[in-house]
């Protein structure tokens, strides 16, 4: 059983002993990504970073996850830990040693740098097991970008017997080695809208023959974007965006439909479940007062990553204990990214940080943002993510 003051310097220079071993493994998964949730090659090179440690290790049957379980023997609480392990579909434009081999595949996210972490942080623990009690179960997850891979590990059981969970996210716009987090809302939902509205198309010499498809989906840009000015509380918060509008062939065609997509994130269940009910309405009313019907549906995307208050207030008091008091920071406000670790959180008391990685070359208001085909990552920041993955567990 550890305490606050028994976080310090030792357990930051075995996170720093372990350096090399973090870097070697990072790079070799990010010289070869891959995407969704089948990562066969990135979970063989887990399972071999796992091998030997004295864990439990399971993979996963609908996905490649990978499970592993440090059972002290000793009644206490059992914490995840939990890390990411699938890249962008994007390729990668930064030149390095280790650059993506893969075209249009990219570790532009820092799960790389996840897993390295964690992978690293399962070694330490292992071989400071005595200073345990309770178990440490490390989650190492495909598919978190955009494909739910979460919520299969959940439905595989990941979550039996968990007490509370914790996950490390690296940001390439942050100081490098600050952790900062905050507690309740973190980060956003992040839902989907597709519309298609139908008309009748024809001859463009002739619009009186026609229903055109295209004003009531130019009007819809209006109707959907006063969404968030007209239907919500100026005090909350919310993003609606329209990324996507096709209509048409050619100049003298008007066409039978015309087609529109976009997002909506928030930080409030109950703003989403308004805009989702908004968005509706506002495309049926639009399509049918200009003759039109449409199509509307509305994708639930990924939950409100909210953080417990109380875990939250204990990885700041973590972090302070493990790189002092000026390597944390509260975060000022939530951020309109979304994450997949919401569904962990909305089983079991836990709490994401974040990592600052900026490279030393650049400040953090110029690095390369993450999900950027230049991002990088600061490399000398990665044993302070071990350290505090371990100082988590290691705390009761």
């Amino acid at each position: 059983m550890t305490n606050l003051d028994a976080i310090g310097d030792d357990l930051l220079q075995a996170a720093r002993g372990l350096q090399d071993e973090t870097i070697e493994l990072r790079r070799s998964i990010h010289a070869e990504p891959e995407i969704g949730l089948q990562l066969p090659q990135t979970q063989a090179k887990i399972v071999e970073a796992l091998t030997g440690l004295g864990l439990d290790i399971k993979l996963g049957e609908s996905t490649t996850s990978v499970v592993a379980d440090l059972d002290t023997g000793r009644p206490g609480p059992t914490v995840l830990l939990r890390g990411d392990m699938d890249a962008l579909p994007l390729t990668e434009d930064f030149v390095s040693d280790f650059q993506s081999r893969r075209e249009g595949a990219m570790h532009a996210c820092g799960h790389d740098a996840h897993v390295a972490m964690l992978a690293s942080a399962a070694r330490l623990l292992s071989e400071h097991r005595d200073q345990l009690v309770g178990r440490v179960r490390f989650m190492f997850q495909p598919g978190e970008e955009g494909y739910h891979g979460a919520k299969y590990m959940i439905e595989e059981g990941v979550l039996d017997g968990v007490d509370r969970a914790f996950a490390i996210h690296v940001v390439t716009t942050m100081p490098n080695g600050m952790i900062m987090t905050k507690g309740g809302p973190l980060l956003a939902s992040a839902d989907e809208f597709h519309i298609t509205v139908n008309g009748s198309g024809g001859h463009a010499s002739a619009p009186h023959n026609c229903i055109d498809p295209i004003p009531p989906a130019a009007a819809m840009v209006g109707g959907l974007n006063s969404i968030v000015s007209r239907d919500l509380d100026p005090t909350q918060s919310a993003v609606l965006t329209i990324a996507h509008i096709t209509a048409g062939t050619t100049t003298n065609i008007i066409p039978a439909s015309a087609f529109l997509e976009g997002t909506i994130r928030t930080f409030d269940e109950d703003v989403r479940s308004k805009i989702h009910a908004a968005v509706e309405r506002v495309a049926t009313g639009t399509a049918a007062s200009h003759g039109c019907t449409c199509s509307c549906e509305v994708v639930p995307g990924y939950p409100v990553t909210v953080n417990d208050d109380d875990q939250a207030q204990l990885t700041g008091e973590v972090a302070a204990a493990l790189l002092g008091a000026d390597g944390f920071r509260i975060s000022e406000q939530p951020a309109f990214a979304a994450e997949d670790f919401s569904y962990v959180l909305n089983r079991v008391p836990g709490a994401m940080a974040m990592l600052g990685v900026c490279p030393d070359d650049v400040s953090p208001d110029q690095a390369a943002p993450n999900h950027s085909n230049f991002m990088r990552v600061n490399e000398s920041a990665l044993y302070h993510g071990v350290g505090l993955y371990a100082a988590m567990a290691m705390v009761v």
